[in-house]
């Protein structure tokens, strides 16, 4: 948003309290107005086209269309940005998921009880992350990544002036100093988003082959109950093997390993997962820094580091740690990122070796893949 113009937003709940407690909460914060209310799904998708609203909260549970539909509705037809609040992100990870996945930009669990005291409780919450998915830029679900790749085709690809100076791919492999040996033996893949991350990974993974050649780590900034649910829900899309992260168990290839949302997760010197429940780390846990750091110590020029949308800065420090260990980093394009704040931090700093739209980035990393096997097999790696 810019200048003093507010955040307008239209709130959809069938609770009659529940609007009432919402719109009380918008009205004593500054920069906030009441577009409208929904009573329902169908009355949510009606309002967001006609009143055109900044962000939409959405209930889940509604009758006659529910929050599922009315997302996957507005998200396709008339996309706007839409907060889930509902209880059914405190019990149900699923539903929740399924509606980031539809295009929902990020949730806040109603208290369970739902009384305005308990509302209350999560007001800065709410309020933070509305204003957090007011500057969020939206395109049809349906076509998103399609859309994102034609604005990021339309003009030359150029890198970042903050990424000027970085090596090339083409210029490691033909310049005279080979990256340091590493003992890893296979590719080691870790990938850092946060809010769209769970959409955006939801398509990106399928392109990965059963057989891939490399392990992936995925460090997605998400509550601890629902990591477990979405590496179910990324197994059941996708060819390769996918799962949540266990203490103690050895890297292999061929298998996503979702970090657990309350750990922090490092690389051991031996290729195992180790997790750690401590506190947070710059306002991160999982802290994709710490993981990025750990990858780098273990598999060296093996290494490829990849930041994709969310907001702040976790994975700058991880992947000039990438890059100081001779491994390689990917950051997602502006134009098809849901926020452009990691890989645009990352950029700005200059620990990138490219930028691409979330559609090229899988084919930059087979080509990463086969560059370093290769040089694997001449004794370089």
């Amino acid at each position: 948003m810019t200048g003093s113009r507010k955040i307008r937003v239209l709130i959809a709940d069938d609770s009659a309290f529940m609007r009432k407690v919402l719109h009380s909460i918008l009205l004593a914060e500054p920069g906030f107005e009441v577009a409208g209310e929904a009573r329902d799904g169908r009355e949510a998708i009606s309002q967001a086209e006609a009143l055109k609203p900044d962000v939409v909260t959405m209930d889940i549970n509604m009758p006659h269309i529910d929050g599922l539909q009315a997302t996957e509705q507005i998200m396709s037809t008339n996309p706007r940005p839409i907060l889930v609040v509902s209880s059914e992100s405190r019990e149900g990870a699923q539903v929740t998921l399924k509606a980031l996945e539809l295009g929902a930009i990020d949730f806040v669990a109603k208290p369970t009880s739902g009384v305005d005291l308990d509302m209350s409780s999560v007001r800065e919450e709410l309020v933070r992350k509305l204003r957090v998915a007011a500057k969020v830029r939206v395109v049809r679900t349906a076509s998103r990544t399609k859309l994102g790749h034609e604005v990021a085709s339309s003009a030359p690809r150029t890198e970042p002036a903050a990424n000027a100076g970085a090596k090339s791919e083409e210029s490691r492999s033909n310049g005279s100093s080979a990256p340091p040996r590493s003992q890893n033996k296979f590719p080691l893949v870790v990938i850092a988003a946060s809010t769209g991350g769970p959409a955006t990974l939801m398509k990106f993974f399928p392109l990965f082959p059963r057989d891939f050649p490399g392990a992936v780590i995925v460090v997605q900034h998400m509550p601890g109950n629902f990591t477990s649910q979405f590496s179910q829900q990324l197994s059941e899309t996708c060819s390769i093997r996918a799962k949540e992260a266990e203490a103690g168990e050895i890297l292999a290839p061929a298998t996503i390993y979702v970090c657990p949302g309350s750990h922090h997760m490092r690389v051991s010197s031996t290729g195992r997962v180790m997790l750690d429940e401590g506190p947070r780390i710059l306002g991160y846990r999982p802290c994709a820094d710490v993981t990025l750091e750990s990858a780098a110590a273990y598999a060296g020029a093996m290494c490829i580091g990849v930041i994709l949308t969310g907001m702040g800065n976790d994975g700058v420090r991880g992947a000039q740690a990438v890059k100081d260990a001779s491994g390689y980093v990917i950051a997602q394009d502006e134009a098809t990122s849901v926020i452009f704040g990691m890989n645009g931090e990352a950029i700005r700093a200059g620990v990138v070796d490219q930028v691409l739209p979330i559609d090229d980035i899988f084919a930059a990393i087979e080509k990463r893949i086969l560059y370093v096997q290769s040089a694997a097999r001449a004794g370089a790696v």
